[in-house]
C-alpha cells in the first residue's frame, strides 16, 4: 500500500493547523484580551498674575495642596488703588458733564442770554439814532465825513451784535446739540470701562487657586517684579484624574465609550479603582514606547481616555496602570 498520499494529507493538515493557531494568537477572530497597558495622565496648569508688579506676600510652597479659591500670592496693591481712584475721579468728570448735556441749559441761562440779547437790541437803537442824527446833518454841513462814518460803523457793529445775541438766545432754548451729547454718551462709556479694567487689576494682584490641587513649583518670591503672564506656579489638578490607555483594532469594540474598567497600578497591587472609557481616539497610531512590548512594536493602536471614578493621592502623573474590563 503506498503510503506517500497519507503522508502529503498529514503535513497540510499540520501546516493548516499551525496557520490557524498563529492567525489567532495575531488577532484573527479578534479573541477577547485580558489587560491593556497606559499611563496617568493628570492636568497641570501655569498660574500666573494677569498685571505685573512687585511680589508683596507668597503663601504656599512647592509641595503644598491648594484648595480652590486659596490666596496663593499677592502683588503690591497701591499703585492699582491710585489708577483706579484717578478713573474714578474721570468718571465722575464726565458724568457730570453729561449730565448737564442732557438736562440743557438752564433756565437762569436762557434768562442771561435773553437779557443780553435785549441789552444789544438797545444798544443797536442808539447806534441807529446816532446814524439819523449824523446824517440829518450832512446836507447842512454840520457834521464832518469822519462822524458820519463813525455812528455807521457803531450801527454795524451793534446789529452784529445783536445778531450773536439772538443766535446764543435760541441755542440756549434749544439745549445742546445731539453731536455733542452723543460725544458726550460715548466719553461716559469710556470712563466707565476704565473703572472696571482699574477694579479688575486691583482684583488680579490677588492669586488664587482655580481648583484643588498640588504646587509643583514656585518661581516667585517676595520683594520680586513680575510681568504680566509670567508663570508663578505650576499646579497638579486633583481632578480629573484620567488614564491613557492602547487598544489594537481587533479589540477596539470590547473598549467602546462608557464601558465600565477596573484599574490596577504596581505601588498597589491589591487597590482597585475604578473608572469609565469617555473617548477612543479616530485615529490610529503607532503604540507608544511607555507601553509597547516585542509583539506590539508595529501595532497600529487607538488611544482610549479612561476617567477614574475614585481616584487617590496615589495616582501619580505618568504611573504605569493595568486597565481591565469590568466583569
Amino acid at each position: 500500500m503506498n503510503k506517500k498520499p497519507l503522508i502529503a494529507i498529514a503535513v497540510v493538515a499540520l501546516l493548516a493547523a499551525g496557520a490557524y493557531l498563529g492567525w489567532r494568537e495575531h488577532g484573527g477572530g479578534a479573541p477577547a484580551i485580558d489587560a491593556l497597558y497606559g499611563n496617568v495622565d493628570i492636568r497641570d496648569v501655569d498660574l500666573a498674575f494677569r498685571v505685573g508688579g512687585r511680589v508683596a506676600e507668597v503663601r504656599v510652597d512647592e509641595g503644598d495642596r491648594i484648595q480652590p479659591g486659596q490666596t496663593l500670592a499677592m502683588l503690591d496693591a497701591a499703585p492699582l488703588r491710585n489708577q483706579l481712584q484717578a478713573a474714578q475721579a474721570q468718571l465722575a468728570a464726565v458724568a457730570a458733564r453729561n449730565a448737564l448735556l442732557h438736562a440743557g441749559y438752564r433756565r437762569e441761562d436762557i434768562a442771561q442770554a435773553q437779557a443780553r440779547a435785549e441789552a444789544a437790541r438797545a444798544a443797536l437803537h442808539e447806534t441807529e439814532i446816532q446814524l439819523a442824527r449824523q446824517q440829518a446833518m450832512v446836507p447842512a454841513g454840520a457834521t464832518p465825513q469822519r462822524a458820519l462814518d463813525s455812528a455807521r460803523t457803531a450801527r454795524d457793529q451793534a446789529a452784529a451784535n445783536v445778531a450773536a445775541a439772538d443766535a446764543a438766545l435760541r441755542e440756549a432754548r434749544r439745549g445742546y446739540r445731539r453731536q455733542e451729547i452723543a460725544e458726550s454718551d460715548a466719553l461716559l462709556q469710556q470712563a466707565r470701562a476704565s473703572v472696571a479694567t482699574a477694579r479688575l487689576a486691583l482684583d488680579d494682584a490677588v492669586l488664587v487657586a482655580p481648583d484643588a490641587g498640588v504646587v509643583l513649583t514656585r518661581a516667585v518670591e517676595r520683594g520680586s517684579m513680575v510681568a504680566p503672564g509670567s508663570p508663578a506656579f505650576s499646579v497638579s489638578l486633583m481632578r480629573p484624574v484620567w488614564v491613557r490607555a492602547y487598544v489594537s483594532e481587533p479589540q477596539l469594540g470590547q473598549y467602546a465609550s462608557g464601558t465600565a474598567v477596573t484599574l490596577s497600578t504596581d505601588s498597589r497591587p491589591g487597590r482597585a479603582y475604578h473608572g469609565v472609557v469617555g473617548f477612543v481616539s479616530p485615529q490610529a497610531e503607532f503604540t507608544p514606547k511607555s507601553v509597547e512590548t516585542s509583539d506590539l512594536r508595529t501595532s497600529l493602536v487607538y488611544r482610549l481616555r479612561v476617567v477614574v471614578q475614585d481616584p487617590d493621592d496615589r495616582l501619580l502623573q505618568g504611573m504605569p496602570v493595568t486597565v481591565r474590563r469590568t466583569r
